[in-house]
């Protein structure tokens, strides 16, 4: 049952063709159970897993334990390092959240400009690129989306303009947890020296910044079409350059985890430097204050009709006098608040926040004054800073962790631990023990033990008591409950196929495409992503098989592992996940359709775009940017 296993890639016939039939049977299973049967993930990842662990025991005659024993590796791993740095960081965002600062940096960000242009902008691509960097996983699409509707945005365009910013940061998204991924798998599959988090988070940043630069241009066309690039291209492209270059140099010079906090703050200090000094010429119809808005209720303003073209408007009827009670969560079930949502109570004294558990009013706002249409708030100079000093917290820690000296102490005993899966026994095909049953246990440096000293730090400086960061920090698992189990069944079921050849197999069944692949490599991932809605599980899946492709195939496995990534960022506006977010969000739930048409070009257009500038890059014309 535990007897040692070595990896056969043609246990079929001697066929890899006949093989490739059956290899593929666990993929095929998630994706149809996903993408056409709409199976619940957890579920859809649990049944996959079953039908992997089958064919690995029954066709590529992998002993029973060992099989198990690849399955518990792999959700081990899923725990701890990748939900250990997503709950940790979404944990830090509770916080901010808890204390009623997330309202004041919002407002912070909306007041920037009247011009709902330059707030898609600064919100959708900016702050969601913030967003995406702690948390991931969806959390970006709720977030913005409600802050969009409260701005005025119809919801329609309000979700497409979510979904579409909701692309460059992601390869970076939840501390880089995609990186850290694809590291594993594609180190454990190829022995290129270069296949670690560090130069494959390198080479990433030297794709998906592009994006960067053409995805606001991209939004303000979405939002108010070719009147709204020549009135404001000023601000997209001071908005995309800037988050592209501050991507590029942050993934190459500082630290791979910290990519898209670095980025998305320097976007959006530029874009608040620029329009401190150059103003939009504005339409009457895009140009509302924002502190007189509020949330449109949300079925009605889904139901409405636009108000003309390229307007993004609400209904008349859905002023700031209909707002929301019931507007949803992240899982887009309605009938709660949703994180960030300001909470003012009527009966407390004026300037003052009330949670359920806290009896004592919140000094985070000073209510000025109060209209028809909801009321204005101010915030003072020191919220506005508390409520950056999260992410300042942040940054300084993972720049402390990531220099040299502290990088190499942290990185040995008794900080951190490297063992052999108890039981594990695997050979390659070369009869050596693979790279992937070893173990690292770097509990104190991982990024999520990390966070949770800024999380501590956070809730000293944002005034939060131990109770309720404590309370926070238990609801913060119970939210994510589902995607602990799809995660942890997902990474399991990603070792059962590398462990047991599966993977090598249809690595050399694509290999026979030959240079043709460098062009697909990209699609795969954005297939992965479409269908998964995580860039984290498509890496999981795939990026060991594209390593193993590119190695048959003569291509540069650190490109293709790479391009796995990037391009699966440009599948996660049209997952039916994302889609279900955004429709729950604005009201709109069961007509995620109307959603997926408008979003669904743009995907086709930038996903051509990388599979461009991916096969460049593997040609003599832009090899020089590959390290």
């Amino acid at each position: 049952m535990f007897d040692q296993f070595t990896v056969v890639t043609e246990p079929v016939g001697d066929s890899v063709a006949l093989s490739a039939i059956f290899a593929v049977l666990p993929l095929l299973t998630l994706f149809v159970l996903l993408g056409v049967l709409k199976v619940k993930a957890w579920l859809a990842g649990v049944i996959s897993l079953a039908v992997a662990l089958i064919v690995a025991v029954a066709v590529y005659a992998m002993p029973i334990g060992q099989a198990v024993l690849s399955a518990t590796e792999g959700a081990a791993f899923g725990f701890f390092p990748i939900l250990w740095i997503v709950i940790n960081a979404i944990w830090v965002y509770n916080l901010t959240v808890e204390s009623g600062h997330f309202d004041v940096l919002r407002r912070s960000f909306e007041r920037v400009s009247p011009d709902m242009r330059i707030q898609a902008i600064i919100i959708a691509f900016c702050f969601g690129a913030l967003l995406e960097a702690l948390a991931g996983f969806g959390t970006p699409v709720a977030i913005t989306v409600v802050m969009l509707m409260a701005l005025g945005f119809r919801p329609i365009h309000a979700a497409s303009v979510s979904l579409l910013a909701n692309t460059a940061p992601v390869a970076f998204g939840a501390l880089a947890t995609p990186i850290v991924t694809l590291a594993s798998v594609s180190s454990g599959a190829n022995p290129d020296p270069r296949l670690t988090v560090d130069t494959l988070g390198a080479m990433v940043g030297r794709q998906t910044p592009i994006l960067a630069v053409v995805v606001p241009l991209m939004l303000v066309a979405l939002v108010d079409g070719r009147r709204g690039i020549r009135q404001t291209w000023p601000a997209a492209l001071v908005a995309g350059v800037s988050f592209g270059l501050a991507q590029f140099v942050a993934a190459n010079y500082i630290s791979v985890p910290l990519t898209d906090i670095v980025a998305a703050l320097v976007s959006a200090a530029a874009v608040v430097l620029l329009v401190r000094v150059w103003h939009p010429v504005t339409p009457a119809d895009l140009g509302r204050e924002p502190e007189a808005a509020a949330v449109p209720a949300a079925r009605g303003a889904a139901d409405a009709e636009l108000a003309g073209p390229g307007t993004v408007r609400a209904a008349a009827g859905a002023r700031a006098d209909t707002t929301s009670t019931a507007a949803p969560g992240l899982g887009g079930s309605g009938g709660q608040t949703p994180p960030g949502d300001p909470r003012i109570d009527e009966t407390a004294p004026v300037g003052r926040h009330r949670g359920d558990d806290d009896p004592e009013p919140r000094p985070t706002d000073q209510v000025r004054a109060a209209t028809a249409g909801g009321r204005r708030i101010a915030d003072t100079p020191a919220e506005v800073a508390r409520a950056y000093a999260p992410y300042l917290i942040i940054i300084a820690i993972f720049s402390i962790a990531n220099l040299g000296p502290v990088k190499t102490a942290l990185a040995k005993e008794p900080w951190t631990v490297k063992f052999a899966w108890p039981g594990l026994d695997i050979l390659g095909g070369n009869g050596k023990p693979l790279s992937s049953v070893t173990f690292t246990l770097n509990w104190l440096p991982a990024a999520g033990t990390l966070m949770i000293l800024a999380g501590i730090l956070t809730a000293l400086v944002l005034r939060v008591s131990a109770g309720r960061a404590l309370r926070a920090y238990g609801r913060t698992y119970a939210e994510l409950r589902y995607a602990i189990v799809t995660v942890m069944a997902v990474l399991a079921l990603a070792y059962v196929m590398n462990q047991s050849g599966q993977t090598n197999t249809l690595g050399a069944f694509l290999a026979a495409a030959g240079g043709a692949f460098v062009f697909l490599s990209a699609i795969l991932g954005w297939i992965g992503v479409a269908v998964t809605g995580s860039d984290t599980s498509a890496n999981a899946l795939f990026g060991a098989l594209q390593v193993q492709t590119a190695a048959r195939a003569g291509l540069d496995p650190l490109l293709l592992a790479a391009a796995n990534s990037s391009g699966g960022v440009l599948g996660k506006m049209i997952s039916p996940q994302n889609l279900a977010i955004a429709a729950g969000a604005v009201g709109m739930a069961g007509r995620e359709g109307e959603i997926f048409r408008k979003v669904f070009g743009w995907s086709l257009v930038l996903l051509l775009f990388m599979c461009v500038l991916v096969a460049l890059q593997a040609s003599p014309v832009l090899s020089w940017m590959v390290p």
